[in-house]
């Protein structure tokens, strides 16, 4: 009896490990909790900066940091100045190493 549970146990675990190694979580960015509380930082700083000096754009910009303090900059702005200033507020921002903006100025219609 106990053999055909062991072997049970083993061709059930031989079968569900393929299945645990596809659930595990793919952002290698986020692997480390450190790296993840560090972006998140970042990330909230220059949205708390933007958010600031441009309270009725900032809901149209998106803040993204990775793991390597680089941030990426989405959404829309008002005009190109707005832009300009979001992209020098990132750049300001401590541990900030480069910042990519896809920001585009917004038309109305």
């Amino acid at each position: 009896m106990k053999i055909k549970l062991a072997t049970t146990c083993f061709v059930i675990g031989t079968l569900l490990a393929p299945v645990v190694g596809y659930t595990a979580d793919s952002d290698a960015d986020r692997s480390h909790p450190m790296t993840f509380v560090k972006d998140s930082v970042i990330t909230t700083k220059i949205k708390a900066k933007l958010a600031a000096d441009h309270p009725s754009s900032m809901k149209h910009i998106q803040v993204d940091t990775d793991k390597d303090g680089i941030v990426w900059l989405s959404g829309t702005a008002n005009t190109q100045e707005e832009i300009d200033q979001a992209v020098a507020i990132a750049r300001n921002t401590e541990h900030v190493k480069s910042v990519n903006s896809d920001i585009k100025i917004k038309m109305d219609r």
